[in-house]
């Protein structure tokens, strides 16, 4: 089993979307040598063209779900999609089936025969569809705990490098709050939302402006521990007290603060990158995935001293 495991996800699917139709294709095979006396080569060939459409479903629901990803789009595009699919693979079987008979029948004849072959044609396009999206779920499953383990080690460490008291003096930023500023400590500062040219901080439940770019920052505190999480949104890692995945993709980040933020799609992996983790990560997948990570062994801010920034 542990074996088993090692084998990369697109290829296990594949053999098993192989044995699927080898499977169907031998059973099919003796029935059609019963019934029609055909050789052992020849029912092999009659069975295999009667279910090679059912090959051309399974990868467009491999297509499908590629492009869309298990999701309520990609089951609306399925279902969208599925009566030409049927109608299409039956008149198919149909035509395979006459070609190996040598029959000449009529428009109608073929007509009628593929009306009969309409339900195995649904029951086989509704079966290789609910495969596929199980497949992708379980796919999404395994992404997410790896995504969440490697997330919750690297926070851990955002959260130790902060308070290692070998670690040089923090840096401070000259905050804006009435109409005054306020020097405040990089590792107190729990998130920094963008707002046109300046940027808004938040630390200890108070908010003040800067006048600095949210891209300018990001470059200036990427070495403390901070990582973009939204193109509007600066978040300090150490901060973070949980993480949880949401159906479309995204995170949801809790900060200490009883704050919550979003992970955006896109900015997820490069979220990851950031912290030197990979969202390829290999997870075994014996157990459900995380859908949840708190971190424990919580550590203090850091040192509050340091050198003053004047912005």
């Amino acid at each position: 089993m542990r074996g088993l495991r090692r084998i990369p996800f697109g290829v296990g699917l594949g053999l098993f979307a192989a044995y699927s139709y080898a499977a169907t294709t031998a059973s099919a095979a003796w029935f059609v040598r019963r019934d029609h006396g055909a050789d052992l080569p020849t029912s092999l060939l009659w069975a295999g063209l009667l279910y090679a459409p059912n090959v051309v479903t399974g990868l467009l629901v491999w297509a499908v779900l590629r492009r869309f990803g298990a999701e309520w789009r990609a089951m609306g595009v399925l279902t969208a999609l599925a009566p030409p699919a049927v109608v299409s693979a039956a008149l198919a079987m149909t035509g395979a089936d006459g070609a190996m008979r040598g029959a000449g029948w009529s428009v109608a004849e073929i007509m009628a025969r593929s009306i009969d072959r309409l339900p195995v044609a649904i029951l086989l396009y509704t079966a290789i569809g609910a495969a596929g999206l199980a497949a992708a779920h379980w796919r999404r499953a395994i992404r997410q705990r790896a995504e969440m383990e490697a997330l919750s080690a690297a926070l851990v460490e955002a959260r130790r490098a902060q308070s290692d008291p070998a670690a040089p003096p923090s840096e401070r930023l000259m905050v804006g709050v009435g109409r005054g500023r306020v020097p405040v400590a990089v590792p107190e500062i729990e998130w920094i939302a963008s707002a046109g040219n300046y940027a808004v901080v938040h630390w200890r439940d108070r908010e003040g402006l800067l006048r600095e770019t949210l891209q300018a920052l990001e470059t200036r505190l990427a070495p403390h521990g901070f990582a973009r999480s939204h193109r509007s949104t600066l978040v300090n890692l150490a901060r973070v007290r949980e993480l949880k995945p949401l159906a479309d993709g995204a995170w949801r980040v809790t900060l200490d603060s009883g704050a919550e933020l979003v992970v955006s799609r896109s900015y997820r992996d490069g979220f990851l990158a950031r912290l030197g983790g990979s969202a390829a990560v290999e997870v075994s997948p014996s157990e459900p995935s995380a859908v949840r990570s708190s971190l424990i062994g919580r550590t203090g801010s850091g040192r509050t001293g340091g050198v003053v920034s004047d912005i």
